[in-house]
């Protein structure tokens, strides 16, 4: 900005100064000049770190559920990756999401970005229980998500509420409260699977509170340390439990009622899972690499690996692969899956299946917003 302290003489111009982009945690220094072009969209790879190993970890976790039967070790690992992986992706998405306002290009995004996808992928997950999975009955809802496409919902819904949750004094207590509320009620029902939309909920909230110092606070060594017994003891604890324990406590798409468990049960393990997802997910954190690795770039095609993944595991359960083959359910077998389940959707996550599927997750739908005033 030029000042002019009189008609005649001019300011000098002062210093040019990148402030700390929202997400990227780091400060660059005064410069002389403008920054390039390229280094002002520069990514985090920690974050895009982040969501890579997320997402293995998403569908390495759904490739189990059809084999991990009979496997008390299997069960417990699945149970520790299920107490944390979603809490994570909701987590960074809530960070991701500090900055939505309800502003003209931001509500463009948030249609071509989570709604327009929605609506697609709740479609062809429908025709493809219909056809590939040989139930016929199977509708066309969009009030009623179907397998994955219920983070796409949720998502919507809470980036909407964003600025509600950016005006409470004390948003995560309300998020807490509303989360315990909705485990004791089982009047919810399963339109726009409004249940992991509320138990869900803290964790989003969690993300719009957080800054970037509070990520460097987790990625310190006393942390990483700290992790490990705590991930020792999480191990121990999930092999005792997972006999005993009921899986569709971290789903969260039910009240405690539905679950044959006591009303009061509901508030309790929702206070209990949020506070073992918070410790999980902090020892996730602390251990992902900082550095850019050779995935990532992968960090900025999960979308696809989420939305596509599914397919996989679906069509392999549609074509009875795991009834055919037993021994996927041996210690081998077990590690067979995870792999081609972490290779596939390694492969979902890459350049080129975006840019292919860019029409589905990131269409432009210029036809389908006013032009701005100013440019009319």
């Amino acid at each position: 900005m030029f000042q002019a302290p009189s008609a005649f003489t001019r300011a000098p111009l002062p210093p040019a100064t990148r402030e700390s982009e929202p997400g990227h945690g780091r400060t660059l220094t005064p410069t002389a000049a403008a920054p390039a072009p390229s280094a002002a969209g520069r990514r985090d790879p920690y974050f895009d770190n982040v969501k890579y190993l997320a997402i293995v970890l998403v569908a390495v976790a759904h490739a189990w559920e059809p084999v991990m039967d009979g496997s008390r070790a299997t069960r417990a690992l699945y149970m520790i990756v299920y107490a944390f992986h979603m809490p994570a992706f909701i987590l960074i998405s809530g960070y991701f999401s500090r900055t939505f306002d309800m502003s003209t290009p931001k509500v463009k995004r948030l249609i071509t970005g989570v709604a327009v996808p929605y609506v697609l992928f709740e479609t062809a997950y429908s025709l493809f229980r219909r056809y590939a999975g040989d139930s016929p009955d199977t509708p066309i809802s969009l009030a009623d998500p179907l397998y994955l496409t219920w983070f796409l919902m949720a998502l919507f819904i809470w980036r909407v509420t964003t600025p509600i949750w950016r005006t409470l004094r004390h948003p995560l207590p309300v998020a807490l409260a509303i989360a315990m509320l909705a485990s004791v009620s089982p009047d919810i029902g399963d339109d726009l699977d409004l249940q992991r939309v509320f138990q869900f909920l803290p964790f989003f909230v969690l993300g719009l509170l957080m800054r970037p110092e509070h990520f460097q606070l987790v990625r310190r060594r006393e942390v990483r340390l700290l992790s490990l017994p705590l991930a020792t003891g999480a191990l121990l604890f999930a092999y005792w439990v997972a006999p005993r324990m009921q899986l569709g406590w971290l789903y969260r798409a039910n009240s405690a009622q539905e679950m044959d468990a006591p009303w009061w049960s509901g508030m309790v393990m929702s206070l209990t899972l949020f506070g073992c997802a918070l410790a999980l997910t902090i020892g996730f954190l602390a251990w992902v690499p900082r550095r850019r690795t050779w995935f990532t770039a992968l960090g900025a095609g999960t979308i696809c690996g989420y939305l596509l993944h599914g397919f996989l595991i679906k069509g392999a359960l549609y074509a009875g692969v795991f009834d055919r083959y037993t021994w996927l359910s041996d210690p081998v077998g077990l590690v067979v899956v995870s792999a081609v389940a972490a290779v596939a959707v390694t492969l979902m996550c890459s350049p080129p299946v975006g840019r292919a599927l860019r029409f589905a997750t990131e269409p432009e739908m210029k036809w389908a917003f006013r032009k701005d005033p100013a440019k009319r």
